[in-house]
């Protein structure tokens, strides 16, 4: 669309009402929506996905939704025509329309996956997430097995400390090849259109987003907390509503 967007400037982070050309880019868990029990238990409000499909026109394509889910979930929650990032930056989908970019990484032994079933086999209410080029164990429903779960997690990423990383999220440890970060998958958007030339203003909940938070910044954009800037989810998408809203803040100019 024709004209400048500007963003509305939620409390406390007055800069972003003098963007004049902003990219998007949001996490989803805990940030578009609120985390829930298990992955496959989030709730999508319904007039979410047709949101973010309205902002991303009127920002010509320049939102993004960065996650660490596989694309096919995503896709499955959001089944709108936007740009994606799933896997943590190991699945990238710049164009809606076009297949999504697939970086040659490593992906952990089987063996490793069948330690972490047997964790899960003794520890009820845990639970394995399976990644492109990864796994996630989560005990957000038996926080005792925690500690467990970090040592054992631990221990597989010391057998092959050169290509993966361990990530520890909310209730959850994760193990992740090296090379793909939300980081990686924010400086891969900006190097290409529609992003490049934006100002990029990533929004996150989680220590997982502060890759994404850095890149941005490092770009010359704001890496924000949702926590700081908007307090939950529903603030930041009623934030994302007024900057959608045709006679609001991020309405066009000729």
């Amino acid at each position: 669309m024709a004209g400048q967007f500007v963003l509305p400037a939620p409390p406390g982070v007055p800069g972003l009402g003098s963007i004049g050309r902003p990219a998007l880019l949001l996490d989803f868990d805990g940030t578009l929506v609120e985390i829930a029990a298990t992955p496959d238990a989030v709730r999508v409000p319904p007039d979410l996905p047709g949101l973010l499909h309205r902002l991303s026109d009127e920002l010509a394509g320049a939102l993004a939704v960065i996650s660490g889910r596989p694309l096919k979930d995503l896709d499955h929650f959001l089944p709108v025509p936007i740009a994606m990032a799933g896997d943590h930056g190991a699945t990238l989908r710049p164009d809606p329309a076009e297949p999504a970019l697939r970086p040659d990484l490593p992906a952990p032994p089987a063996a490793w996956r069948t330690r972490a079933d047997a964790l899960v086999a003794r520890h009820p209410g845990t639970l394995v997430e399976d990644k492109a080029h990864g796994f996630v164990i989560h005990y957000r429903q038996a926080p005792e097995a925690g500690p467990e779960a970090e040592a054992l997690m631990a221990s597989l990423v010391a057998e092959d400390p050169a290509a993966f990383d361990l990530l520890e999220a909310r209730m959850a440890w994760e193990i992740r090849p090296r090379g793909a970060s939300k980081g990686t998958a924010v400086e891969a958007l900006m190097s290409r259109p529609p992003f490049a030339g934006r100002v990029p203003v990533f929004i996150g909940d989680d220590v997982t987003d502060e890759e994404g938070m850095a890149v941005a910044r490092r770009f010359g954009g704001h890496g924000l907390r949702l926590q700081d800037a908007f307090g939950s989810p529903a603030g930041l998408r009623d934030w994302l509503a007024r900057a959608a809203a045709p006679s609001g803040p991020g309405s066009t100019t000729p």
